[in-house]
This record gives structure tokens, C-alpha cells and sequence, in this order.
């Protein structure tokens, strides 16, 4: 009989299949971790991790080194991406956040402290959560945050968290306290946001101003309308577009831009370049009446 639990062998297989795409980074004011996106050295970590570095070394778990450049950075979504400049190891195999659940199985590969490779397990404990953006304005959060009880240490960040099938579903990226981890999700959103900074070197977004959580519609709303949660504003920032349009603190917003939203990561799937300056249909629920306003956004800048 095997000696080791199910749960051992399971976090044994990822460690096995995800560390060797997992490479520790090193810039003048820093260290970091960052996992191989692309078969062609390209590499994604967390914007924070770069911070104003242009380039820097890139060490794989088998001991090779390699100097790389950022190619592009997003703070908002707290991504970067880098490339290389000699061989890396073949990309890492990637998931989709969206279908995480709460309580499953995650495993965090990365360098905490500078000790490479280090692996630690634990469970998502929630989904969905906003991160203030620590040197950001009032408004700038991170949306739909994996938060996971994995143990990571200062240097996990660009780290990878990995389901039980070594599928990468999450981009460490900061700690919240003792015992509390945070992950940016890969899933569509994330994706578009690096296949942008790969070629453009940046994002340009529309800002409208909220900050929000996802909720769930009244009962007689969500049978005449066969949507079941919107997303409650639980701050309109002043003087923002949102708040010269009309809209305000608690507002549950049902769709944007005609299509219907149930988290925060549905707003922002609105707001991308094309959305700027341009006006944007957003229909909310308030006081029992549904209300429709129209938005302008305007391009969020640094």
C-alpha cells in the first residue's frame, strides 16, 4: 500500500509538474518570483514585483539563468510581463479561475525569502475579493482576487497557485495578514490584459469610478428577469464619471453597456480602450425601481 495520502500525492504531482516553469527574478531593488507563459520566454509576474526596473536575471528552478527586459506592466491589474533572452523551460500549463471553488485544493510554487522552489498548500477560502492598490487613489483596487490560506512569504509574489491538475489558475500576489494569501485569477480578463501588454507594452482602460461587490437581486427582481446577482457599489467615487452620471453608494448594478453583470469582473470587461469617452448604458437597481443612467468614462491614467 502506498504510505502517502491522497493529498500528499496530489501536491507532490503539482510540485513535480509546476516548479520547473516557476523562476525566481532578481532586479537592483528586488527579488521576485515569475512563471513561463509562453513557449517563446515570455514570463508573467506581478506589476508590483518590477515596479520601475527595466530588466533583470531570471533563474529556473534547474539552476539556468537568463537576463530579461519588461516588456510591459499593468499596476491596475497588478501583471507584468517579461522575456528573456536565452531558453526557458517550455510554458506552464494554465487553468481557469472562473471555475474555482471555494474550499478546493490550491498549491503555491514560488521563492519566499529567496528560497527557491519552496511549495506550500492550502485551500481557496474566498473568491471574488477587491484589493486597494496600495500606492493607487481612491478607487484603484485590485478586482476578483483568489484569497487562499497557502503560507506566502515576501518573494512569493509572481509565484504561481496551482489547482490539483498542476493547472496554474492564479498569479500570487500579495499578503493581507498572518495566514491570508492573495492571487490575481487567470481567466479571460487577465488574458486579454497580457496578450495586450505583450504587444502594446501597456493597457489603456476606462474609468468610470466604483468600487463593487457582487450581490444577490431581490427575489421578485430576479424572477421578471431571470438574473439572479448584480454588483452592489459600495463606493462612487466623488467627482468620478459614475458619480456625474447619477449613480451612488449602494446601487446594485444589474448590467453595463446592455449586458449583464453579476461580479465585479463583469464591470470591468466594459472597460477597456474602446470604451472611452464614449457613453455607456448602465442600469441599476435602487429603491426597489430599476434606474438607468448614462456614464462617460474617461481614461484612467497613473
Amino acid at each position: 500500500m502506498d504510505p502517502l495520502d491522497a493529498y500528499s500525492q496530489a501536491v507532490i504531482a503539482v510540485a513535480k509538474s509546476v516548479t520547473p516553469h516557476v523562476a525566481s527574478v532578481r532586479m537592483p531593488r528586488g527579488t521576485g518570483s515569475a512563471v513561463v507563459f509562453t513557449d517563446d520566454g515570455y514570463l508573467l509576474t506581478n506589476a508590483h514585483v518590477v515596479d520601475s526596473s527595466r530588466e533583470g536575471t531570471a533563474v529556473f528552478a534547474d539552476g539556468a539563468e537568463s537576463p530579461f527586459t519588461v516588456v510591459g506592466a499593468d499596476p491596475l491589474a497588478d501583471l507584468a510581463v517579461l522575456k528573456v533572452s536565452a531558453d526557458a523551460p517550455g510554458a506552464a500549463e494554465f487553468g481557469d479561475a472562473d471555475r474555482l471553488q471555494v474550499g478546493q485544493l490550491v498549491i503555491a510554487v514560488g521563492n519566499p525569502l529567496g528560497l527557491a522552489g519552496s511549495v506550500t498548500a492550502g485551500v481557496v477560502s474566498a473568491l471574488g475579493r477587491a484589493v486597494p492598490v496600495s500606492n493607487g487613489r481612491a478607487g484603484r483596487v485590485i478586482e476578483d482576487v483568489i484569497q487562499t490560506d497557502a503560507a506566502l512569504n515576501p518573494g512569493n509574489s509572481g509565484g504561481a497557485l496551482a489547482n490539483s491538475a498542476g493547472e496554474v489558475v492564479g498569479i500570487n500576489t500579495a499578503l493581507a495578514g498572518i495566514g491570508l494569501g492573495l492571487a490575481i485569477p487567470m481567466n479571460s480578463t487577465t488574458r486579454r490584459i497580457l496578450s495586450t501588454l505583450m504587444v502594446e507594452g501597456r493597457v489603456r482602460r476606462a474609468y468610470l469610478g466604483v468600487v463593487g461587490a457582487p450581490a444577490p437581486l431581490p427575489d421578485a427582481v430576479a424572477e421578471r428577469t431571470g438574473q439572479r446577482a448584480g454588483v452592489r457599489l459600495v463606493q462612487v467615487v466623488p467627482g468620478g464619471p459614475a458619480e456625474r452620471a447619477g449613480l451612488r453608494d449602494g446601487d446594485l448594478v444589474l448590467s453595463v453597456a446592455r449586458t449583464r453583470v453579476s461580479d465585479a469582473q463583469g464591470i470591468q470587461r466594459q472597460l477597456f480602450a474602446e470604451a472611452i469617452g464614449l457613453p455607456l448604458p448602465v442600469t441599476v437597481l435602487r429603491n426597489g425601481a430599476m434606474v438607468d443612467v448614462i456614464a462617460t468614462p474617461t481614461e484612467l491614467t497613473a
